[in-house]
């Protein structure tokens, strides 16, 4: 196969579920928390992989709306670690042209963290590589409920009409709606299931679960999900036929 044809078939964007990390520590006796920083490391590999390969977007899902419920402490190290990880990784990102941004419901993180990811934002703005998107306190149900806000607070102030409301609208005031819908979901940890992660967008997704624990996950890891993504027929609900014709 020619590197054009590999180019071809990579996806444009790719969205993952880093799960698995206090699994991973757990079986080597180890605090939750060393789970948690070696999947910092994790994080790195994968978007030095997406950078490399040219793939355009790249969505990690950090922090849930529903991991609040974690135990006091552990949440406290988690946004420690955030803060850490902002602080050192930021310039990298900067150097090698990456643009860095951060979706969710920000008003529950202290206001260190909130300027922190600010910072990191407004330093990686105007650069033209991978997309880097860091969901924290996002889930997809507070993303389609804000959106719908917006929509009916438009028609009540009479800047839209009521059948002006469709699929585009809606897609137009999601926190995503700069990025193209992700063509490769990926989660680590064995689970099989979306969690809340972006669910107006994957709806034409193709899925990839794998067994490994997120910070096992690697650049080779990646690979096989890459090829994984490769061998599949996207139909977009049109028959095989259909698609082979426009090859």
């Amino acid at each position: 196969m020619s590197s054009n044809t590999q180019q071809q078939i990579l996806p444009r964007h790719v969205a993952i579920i880093m799960d698995g990390n206090g699994r991973w520590a757990k079986a080597r006796h180890l605090p939750r928390i060393a789970g948690h920083r070696a999947g910092v490391e994790a994080v790195r590999k994968v978007v030095e992989g997406c950078a490399k390969r040219g793939i355009e977007a790249l969505t990690l899902f950090a922090f849930s709306s529903e991991n609040w419920r974690r135990p006091q402490q552990e949440v406290g190290m988690l946004m420690e670690l955030f803060m850490l990880a902002l602080e050192r990784e930021t310039r990298d990102l900067h150097k090698n042209k990456i643009r860095l941004s951060v979706i969710g419901d920000r008003s529950m993180f202290s206001p260190k963290l909130q300027k922190a990811m600010a910072d990191a934002e407004a330093l990686t703005r105007d650069n033209t590589g991978l997309r880097l998107t860091v969901a924290a306190n996002y889930g997809g149900r507070w993303d389609i409920v804000q959106a719908v806000k917006v929509l009916v607070g438009e028609v009540a102030d009479g800047k839209r009409g009521i059948d002006s409301i469709d699929e585009a609208a809606l897609a137009d005031h999601l926190v995503t709606r700069d990025l193209p819908e992700p063509d490769l979901f990926i989660r680590t940890g064995g689970e099989q299931r979306i969690s809340n992660f972006l669910l107006w967008n994957l709806a034409y997704t193709e899925l990839y679960f794998t067994p490994l624990a997120w910070p096992e996950f690697d650049d080779a890891a990646l690979e096989a999900a890459l090829q994984s993504f490769a061998s599949r027929e996207r139909r977009f609900g049109q028959t095989s036929e259909q698609v082979r014709s426009r090859v």
